[in-house]
């Protein structure tokens, strides 16, 4: 079944967070994750599909967010 599903913004840090953890796994650890460099983080969320929030939308705030909703992620599912 292919459900449609909303393109993401820079506020929807849940989703994005989920989609992060949906492509690397467990490839990132909790201690991994808090160490990204936001310049990475950025690029990465850039490329996620369905993500069309531009660069210059993003701010540091949304990636604290991101970056703390991720490791809740890779949390749930160890």
């Amino acid at each position: 079944m292919n459900h449609f599903e909303p393109p993401m913004q820079w506020s929807d840090h849940e989703d994005v967070a989920m989609a992060l953890y949906e492509k690397f796994g467990d490839d990132f650890t909790e201690a991994k994750i808090y160490r990204i460099r936001f310049t990475e983080l950025l690029d990465w969320i850039m490329t996620l599909p369905n993500f069309e929030g531009t660069r210059e939308q993003s701010n540091e705030g949304h990636l604290e967010q991101i970056q703390a909703k991720w490791v809740y992620e890779w949390r749930d599912n160890q």
